[in-house]
């Protein structure tokens, strides 16, 4: 007769589950080449900033990116976040002409820059 030891077979060792959810691996796509002739994207494409914008951006065409970019080094640098709401932009002179108004939030600033942006 056998003993319970015999009886019982040892179970084979289950997969760890994130070894079986893991995406199988995908083989690589050669690399799309850019040629000469090819246009930027809207969001590199540069644009020439309008005067009021281009005191505090500079007046070279620059691409959407880097306006908001130079925008925020403003806006850190002379301290114009809202202490209460970091969300809210407090507008000195220079962005006054920009923003149209005394404060705006952070998420309708790119709606004011765009309308000094030109192609």
């Amino acid at each position: 007769m056998a003993t319970k030891t015999e009886k019982a077979a040892p179970k084979a060792a289950k997969p760890a589950k994130t070894a079986e959810k893991a995406a199988p691996a995908k083989a690589a796509k050669p690399a799309a080449t850019k040629s000469a002739g090819t246009k930027p994207n809207a969001l590199q494409q540069p644009l020439k900033p309008s005067a009021e914008l281009g005191a505090i951006v500079g007046t070279s065409p620059l691409p959407r990116g880097e306006v908001v970019s130079k925008v925020w080094e403003y806006i850190k640098k002379h301290n114009l976040q809202n202490p209460e709401n970091k969300r809210e932009i407090v507008a000195d002179d220079k962005l006054k002409k920009v923003f149209g108004k005394d404060k705006c939030s952070m998420f309708e600033m790119n709606k004011h820059l765009a309308a000094h942006l030109k192609a």
